[in-house]
């Protein structure tokens, strides 16, 4: 009797995770073939479009970048300069320098002109007060330009403060250390002109990793494939996310996240709410849940949208330590943020959002990790009682591979039949092959990471952002 209830409970475990399976494997593949066509279709549609129209209309709406700094001397001054230089008839740039202590403010005074300000701060959402104060330069090539010095508060507390500064519609919130192309504000700022039918509250785009581009005077001139197979691995995973998912959820109104390193959002909307959250380190994603339940729970007809084009690129972490800590981050930001907003998940009164969001970001991005080291820890234990059957194991593994390697070859061909970002020789074999290496090069760690952020957040409390060292990605080539 005891070893039939074993057999049982064994046979009931394998179903739970061969169902678990197919249906990730299933909303991959129709998430991956939504975001294909979306993605093919968005590109032949604007190919039409002159952005140049958006680019000289005196009625193009107003958009403030807010762009929090924190010890970000490295780069600060071509970083500043790459903000300023984009081609958009009326916006602003608002750097907030959030309690540096190294040289960055001295430097931003001393390239830019700058002098301190009487500048009138609507205080909408409270924030940490002023150190020493707003500047803006005294050189009209520069007078988009507004520094706002204050004390130390935190990623989420510096972009707050922006949005008291801002007198414009829109806010563009970027991560200072990132390079916007010239034309991101033409076409972040598209889907908020076109759309009539209802309000789109926030937009995003594409994200591309910068390490081994080069880049001069705030521009980029071109673009290197990395060298380190982590580095390789980091841009396959950011082509697969960007263009085989988050093109599908725009398309199915289903968005969670606006990435943190460039996402525009109507400041009356995140004004409303409450602004970032600063207990959170997850307030990208946090304000967008929290934004889309707003608009649910108002009855009011919105949307989040998002762009497939490449408009910001970003350094990423070129060693594992960084790396694991920013997969930490990231993760106790998504318990944060589902833990936090649970009235919405499985509640139809928030339509796609808690019945179809909420539950695949529970089920395949909170549980997923859980999920896979629970099946490791159990394939362990069945070994360890010579209970496997080891062709049925060895197949598994297999298709688990293969379905990897396959779902990362058709965002390569995506990529290739829309975007084409990497152009050089050789280049297209190194994305091949690290299509095969990454599962042993990247996931490994992404899965430890996601452990320990789990561990952290429940029993070490952990809230720290984690640092990311930058080494500077402006250069010339040789």
């Amino acid at each position: 009797m005891g070893n039939n209830t074993e057999q049982i409970i064994i046979e009931i475990i394998h179903y739970l995770f061969f169902i678990y399976s197919i249906t990730a494997i299933v909303s991959y593949l129709l998430l991956a073939f939504i975001s294909a066509i979306e993605t093919i279709e968005y590109k032949r549609k604007n190919s039409f479009v002159n952005y140049k129209e958006i680019l000289s209309s005196n009625i193009a709406p107003s958009i403030s970048i807010i762009a929090p700094a924190h010890n970000e001397s490295l780069n600060i001054v071509e970083n500043v300069r790459s903000l300023l230089s984009n081609h958009y008839v009326n916006y602003d740039v608002i750097v907030v320098n959030d309690g540096s202590q190294d040289d960055s403010l001295e430097k931003l005074i001393q390239v830019y002109d700058l002098v301190p300000v009487a500048l009138l701060i609507n205080e909408q959402i409270q924030t940490k007060p002023l150190r020493k104060g707003i500047y803006k330069s005294t050189n009209p090539a520069f007078e988009k330009l507004i520094i706002v010095d204050k004390e130390n508060g935190g990623k989420s507390d510096a972009l707050n403060m922006g949005l008291n500064i801002s007198n414009s519609k829109y806010v563009a919130c970027i991560d200072v250390d990132c390079l916007l192309l010239e034309d991101s504000l033409q076409k972040m700022i598209k889907p908020f002109l076109e759309t009539t039918d209802r309000r789109v509250i926030a937009a995003g785009g594409v994200i591309r990793i910068s390490n081994s581009c080069v880049v001069k005077d705030g521009k980029l001139q071109d673009v290197n494939f990395p060298k380190k197979l982590l580095e390789q691995g980091q841009i396959l995973e950011y082509i697969r996310a960007f263009l085989l998912g988050r093109m599908a959820w725009s398309r199915l109104n289903g968005l969670l996240v606006i990435s943190g390193a460039f996402g525009l959002f109507d400041k009356k909307i995140a004004i409303r709410v409450g602004g970032y959250d600063t207990r959170t380190v997850g307030e990208d994603m946090e304000l967008v849940v929290r934004m889309r339940a707003y608009m649910e729970e108002k009855k009011k007809k919105y949307k989040v949208a998002y762009i497939p084009d490449p408009l910001c690129w970003t350094e990423a972490p070129d060693n594992y330590k960084t790396f694991i800590s920013q997969r930490n981050r990231w993760t106790r930001g998504t318990i944060e943020t589902l833990r936090r907003h649970r009235k919405v998940g499985f509640n139809p009164k928030y339509r796609a959002l808690g019945i179809l969001s909420y539950p695949y970001w529970f089920f395949f991005e909170r549980l997923a990790p859980v999920i896979e080291v629970a099946g490791l820890l159990y394939f362990g234990i069945l070994t360890v009682f010579n209970l496997v059957r080891w062709d049925y194991s060895l197949a598994f593994i297999i298709l688990a591979y293969l379905f990897t390697v396959f779902f990362s070859l058709i965002s390569l061909i995506t990529e290739e039949l829309t975007y084409h970002q990497y152009k050089k020789k050789g280049t297209g074999i190194k994305l091949l092959l690290i299509v095969f290496l990454e599962p042993f090069v990247n996931h490994p760690f992404i899965l430890f990471a996601a452990i320990q952020g789990n561990i952290d957040y429940y029993f070490n409390k952990n809230k720290k952002w984690g640092e990311m060292k930058r080494k500077g990605m402006y250069k010339e080539s040789n």
